[in-house]
């Protein structure tokens, strides 16, 4: 088995096994590539030093276990905010990811007493939580499932419909050759919310997202990322999840996904 999420050869990436989505065997999971581009936005040069504080994700097309090309742009170049595009393509040209990152610059503001106190992450932590270490999917093989520990504290992933808090870890590289930054590891958390909160039960209904945003007022300290997420689902086929995003020490942003629904 692959121990990396991509393979970058040729300037080309081509997506491992532990990629894999729960939707289509030939497909990846949207964390995979979210968590990619969000590590290439990271290593971009910027004038000053930043920090990624949005990232929205449209997912045109599933991206396929198959060699595609990333390519980078900065669209708004400043000392203050620097905006970068990013997207996922097959050889071809065919647009499959497209990601829009919001950076700000870094600095020290000298604040009054507790402003930057941060809302209590969830209680157990993933060290308590242990004794309930569940693999999303096990029974489905190899995926993205299984390059990720999935510590779920309430509810159940892929179970029954309601929401539902757990903690996520990054097992494996996204690449050889690309650094797993903090921003990398919450992006790729970020896009399990609709399957740790089903808002309906998955084996007579698809509710795939379209897109994922993300936005960090900080960056995770340590590898664990949790998500508390909401999900609510209308008869017109649409529905959306909401993930509270933490680390060990508090909150650190929201996660959306919007949804599209429709019977099996």
């Amino acid at each position: 088995m692959s121990e990396v999420l991509f393979h970058h050869e040729h300037g080309r990436f081509t997506a491992t096994e532990l990629s894999r989505g729960p939707w289509d065997p030939g497909s990846c999971h949207g964390g995979a590539p979210a968590a990619l581009l969000a590590a290439l936005i990271d290593a971009s040069p910027s004038l000053a030093p930043m920090q990624v504080v949005r990232l929205t994700y449209d997912i045109v097309r599933p991206v396929p276990l198959a060699p595609v090309e990333a390519s980078l742009r900065v669209v708004r170049e400043g000392k203050r905010v620097q905006v970068v595009e990013a997207d996922l393509t097959t050889p071809d040209g065919t647009e499959l990811v497209r990601c829009r990152a919001l950076r700000v610059r870094v600095g020290q503001v000298e604040l009054p007493e507790g402003t930057d106190a941060d809302a209590a992450p969830p209680s157990p932590g993933p060290t308590e939580a242990a004794g309930q270490v569940e693999r999303a999917g096990e029974a489905w093989g190899t995926g993205f499932w299984t390059a990720v520990e999935v510590r779920p504290t309430t509810g159940s992933v892929l179970g029954t419909p309601g929401p539902g808090t757990a903690w996520f870890r990054l097992g494996v590289p996204i690449a050889d050759d690309v650094d797993t930054t903090p921003i990398a590891r919450v992006a790729a958390a970020s896009d399990f919310g609709n399957g740790l909160a089903p808002p309906l039960p998955i084996d007579r209904y698809l509710y795939l997202n379209a897109d994922l945003t993300v936005d960090v007022h900080r960056l995770p300290v340590g590898d664990w990322v949790a998500l508390d997420s909401r999900s609510v689902a209308q008869p017109s086929g649409i529905g959306l999840t909401t993930s509270t995003l933490s680390d060990e020490r508090g909150r650190i942003g929201t996660a959306l996904q919007s949804l599209f629904l429709a019977a099996r």
